[in-house]
């Protein structure tokens, strides 16, 4: 039983060691939509105008809400009414994607915000799958002393 632990522990190493040397991944990540992929027309202050042109009923107000809270930019109600502490967590939004601070949305801020809690709620789902929605944190050592050590409590069923 020890050889096989010893082999196993060898091939894992050696199979971490290539991975290591192989550098960087090149691999295209998606990225919320931010500032950088905006125009100059889409950077225009928001203001009660912009907001109105994008037609918001009461319903997709309280998802706005909803998609503000989820993000961590809650609001004190969601209720479909656009208050100081809507306009605030829109502007708190807002500042930290680089738009200008109005607390007003735009078209482009919209789609922004939907877009962003939408792949928010699927990394949510996919956490969920794997492990009912905590936040999963190593207990061990990493490197390849991680993956002996899994490898070794993996066949005493640790």
């Amino acid at each position: 039983m020890r050889a096989l632990i010893l082999v196993l522990s060898v091939l894992i190493v050696a199979g971490s060691a290539r991975s290591a040397q192989a550098g960087l991944s090149t691999t295209v990540r998606e990225l919320p939509a931010s500032v950088d992929a905006t125009t100059s027309a889409d950077l225009a202050e928001a203001n009660q105008q912009t907001e109105d042109q994008i037609g918001l009923t009461r319903a997709k107000r309280r998802d706005v809400q909803r998609r503000l809270g989820k993000l961590g930019f809650a609001t004190t109600r969601v209720n479909g009414k656009f208050d100081d502490s809507t306009r605030d967590a829109i502007a708190r939004w807002q500042d930290e994607h680089g738009y200008p601070r109005t607390g007003f949305l735009n078209a482009t801020q919209h789609e922004a915000l939907l877009s962003e809690s939408a792949a928010a709620t699927e990394a949510g789902r996919s956490d969920h799958r794997r492990g009912g929605g905590r936040a999963h944190r190593s207990r061990g050592v990493g490197g390849p002393l991680g993956v002996i050590g899994s490898a070794v409590g993996g066949l005493f069923h640790r």
